[in-house]
């Protein structure tokens, strides 16, 4: 990347060469994540009595919002949640099922929602793929097998025959599974050192395996990239899962720290340092095991997510344990959805080794999707770019960047480019360029140069933007923040050229 003279005006260029692809999209990438968390299952996405509620109690009106969002893989129940939960509370007749404590949010969970209505749910919003999450914490080896026995076997043992008579006569035939989570948080019920975790992993992914051969797995990595352990947790847990699992996990969340908003818009360097430090570990056991198997990343958090702020905190008290309470329930800005976007664009650039990942979380909770108690839903700022990307990218390749342009100076990361862009090239022929504009200060003219010989018929550019960084939008002004048509995009021979505004999410389509 290189840096402009000082009295050039502020620019970036991408150049598109079909020869060097990165690798195609797995749809697994435009997955989200539903945890029994707050209000993003009770009155999130289950709601009797709501308006738009139909004959299950599942809002009608989110349904449609996560239709129009594109999510494919839904990551279940947990979460920190998964690490006290029973999974076998979730299903049966409603009025048998039990209330509990749920010690990892410090709420009261009815049990009116399990395995059984998240599948029907799913079914209905088109989301076609379970990542199921077992309970690795206060649980193990044993109620694993138990779950697996209950999903996956068609029928002709107990727990199978359970499922029937439960009301699903066929298997969920659930294939994508989480060892646990984040289990090297000392937050986590259950939390374990590496050793001990890796070898609870090996055991229970090889028994599943006993079961269902043709699983795929992903074992717990390290729950953000700072973790003190991080790096030798990865070794640890690698050496004695290595050939049992197909992926390990990262989670990542980030907001302004002290007020350094540079930083913040350039999120995406971490996230990207993140994923190579990962991969390294990743090869370097592979090869000191001699193996042939191949282990990917599960990204399976990510979002931004103001941990500190007053609606992240928790209730307190032994005798204050609210049934879904108001969680986590940031506001999100036009400037984090600008990050949001960049964490996007840093996901596709690794589509070689990133094969999934899940957006933390769907409703309500750190989420593209707001819902009021017996009111409307409506879009937050981070939901256009997740939609726009889930909808023009799916299916394609995406092409290794190459792009220079200006740069600018953060505390975190030293220089950084104020533009970070990635494109597509659509199964049907088509190029998708998603570009953000980092800096806080200027525009900056962006320019995508097309490969010799390219024919486009259709141009279109959409922006993310507002002068206001700090817009958003409310129950009160619900579009106040949306994708705008970009005019100012022009063609000159196989090039094209557009402005992208200070803090802003692009989109440039060509067919």
């Amino acid at each position: 990347m290189r840096k402009y003279p000082s009295g050039h005006q502020a620019r970036a260029e991408l150049e598109i060469d079909d020869n060097f692809r990165i690798g195609s999209i797995n749809d697994r990438l435009f997955g989200s994540f539903v945890e029994h968390l707050g209000r993003c299952v009770y009155t999130g996405i289950y709601e009797p009595g709501h308006p738009t509620a139909d004959q299950d109690g599942f809002r009608q009106d989110v349904i449609n919002l996560v239709k129009e969002l594109g999510v494919t893989t839904i990551r279940y129940p947990g979460g920190n949640f998964v690490s006290g939960y029973r999974w076998e509370d979730g299903i049966g007749p409603l009025e048998k099922r039990p209330k509990r404590l749920d010690l990892a949010w410090h709420s009261i969970e009815t049990n009116q929602f399990g395995l059984h209505e998240m599948a029907k749910w799913m079914e209905k919003a088109g989301s076609h793929e379970f990542m199921e999450a077992v309970n690795l914490g206060t649980r193990g080896l044993q109620e694993a097998l138990d779950l697996l026995e209950y999903v996956n076997i068609p029928a002709g043992t107990k727990l199978s025959d359970m499922r029937r008579t439960n009301g699903r006569e066929k298997p969920f035939n659930i294939k994508f599974w989480c060892l646990g989570n984040e289990m090297d948080g000392p937050w986590q019920i259950g939390h374990k050192n590496a050793e001990d975790y890796g070898t609870l992993a090996a055991e229970t992914a090889a028994s599943m395996r006993m079961i269902d051969p043709d699983l795929e797995l992903a074992v717990c990595g390290s729950s953000s990239h700072s973790m003190e352990s991080f790096g030798s947790w990865e070794e640890a847990v690698l050496q004695k899962t290595y050939d049992l699992v197909d992926y390990v996990s990262c989670h990542a969340y980030y907001s302004p720290s002290d007020g350094d908003m540079a930083s913040f818009m350039a999120s995406g360097v971490d996230m990207n340092a993140f994923i190579k430090d990962v991969v390294a570990v990743i090869d370097a056991t592979k090869a000191r095991l001699k193996s042939k198997h191949e282990v990917n990343i599960s990204f399976d958090e990510w979002n931004v997510w103001y941990q500190e702020a007053e609606p992240s905190k928790l209730p307190e008290g032994i005798g204050n344990w609210p049934l879904a309470p108001r969680l986590l329930e940031d506001s999100y800005s036009l400037a984090d959805a600008v990050v949001f976007g960049d964490l996007l664009i840093t996901l596709l650039q690794n589509t070689d080794r990133v094969k999934a990942a899940s957006l933390a979380q769907l409703v309500n909770v750190i989420a593209p999707i707001m819902t009021e108690p017996g009111g409307p839903a409506w879009r937050q700022t981070t939901f256009y770019p997740f939609s726009q990307v889930a909808k023009l990218a799916r299916g394609g390749s995406v092409l290794k960047p190459k792009l220079a342009g200006s740069t600018y100076w953060t505390a975190k990361y030293g220089n950084v480019p104020e533009v970070n862009a990635v494109a597509v090239r659509g199964i049907e022929g088509s190029i998708t360029v998603f570009a953000v504009n980092r800096s806080l200060q200027h525009p900056v003219r962006f320019e995508v140069v097309l490969p010799e010989q390219e024919q486009v018929s259709s141009a279109q550019a959409w922006t993310l933007h507002d002068d206001d960084i700090n817009a958003r939008n409310t129950l009160e002004d619900t579009e106040h923040v949306i994708p705008r048509a970009n005019t100012s995009l022009i063609r000159n021979g196989r090039k094209y050229n557009l402005m992208l505004p200070s803090v802003s999410w692009n989109v440039i389509r060509l067919i």
